[in-house]
């Protein structure tokens, strides 16, 4: 297998550092709307980076559901182990990697949960089936190799027949709150686009960073 010879000439666009936003938030909501013209069903999903108890850090795709002012939001079982990490230290990253658009976003940040009201609205509006593999799922728990959930689905459906499918106690969203955003922008000859934000007592600075 010859990976030393894997590589792209990236060329598909720039960044304008001079008339760059203010608010990297803002400034991301323009990235991701271009990835979603490219009719990128995922443009969403990201990696989010915890770190647990004993100082191992851990990666794993999650799907992107809320931007606001306040940060970026997604939902989990709160007995997870992305949760049990955020428990021990809330210091979180994403990154986010379109290479149709040949960007990516890196993202450091506090998550916190949000309120249970905007948890409950979220979950109002999930499709049925995802609402009852909320429930059925006790994630991240060891389970036996020929497991079924069939016993479990179908007691969820006798007890929410004909009923609306509340939410479990034990999931919900987090908001993660950035302190630094890294824009990448690929480039030809390795020579990358690189703008980071960095929040300096409740201000966002702007930096260009060398390749």
């Amino acid at each position: 297998m010859d990976l030393k010879n894997l590589r792209l000439n990236y060329k598909k666009s720039t960044i304008d550092f001079k008339n760059a936003k203010e608010n990297p938030i803002q400034y991301f909501m323009k990235w991701f709307e271009d990835a979603l013209k490219l009719n990128n069903q995922e443009a969403n999903a990201c990696v989010l980076s915890t770190v647990s108890s004993d100082s191992y850090p851990t990666s794993r795709v999650v799907l992107l559901k809320e931007i606001n002012e306040n940060g970026f939001i997604f939902f989990t079982n709160y007995k997870s182990s992305k949760a049990n990490d955020i428990n021990v230290n809330p210091n979180v990253a994403l990154n986010f990697y379109w290479p149709e658009l040949e960007r990516q976003v890196r993202i450091t940040g506090i998550a916190k949960k949000i309120a249970i009201k905007d948890s409950d609205a979220y979950f109002e509006n999930r499709p049925r089936d995802s609402q009852m593999g909320a429930w059925l799922s006790d994630q991240s728990k060891v389970i036996a190799l020929d497991y079924s959930f069939m016993d479990t689905l179908n007691a969820l459906e006798t007890k929410f027949k004909d009923k609306e499918v509340e939410r479990p106690l034990g999931w919900g969203g987090y908001c993660i709150s950035p302190v630094r955003v890294e824009f990448w922008q690929g480039r030809p000859s390795r020579l990358h686009d690189r703008l980071v934000y960095e929040i300096d007592s409740g201000k966002w600075n702007k930096k260009r960073l060398a390749p």
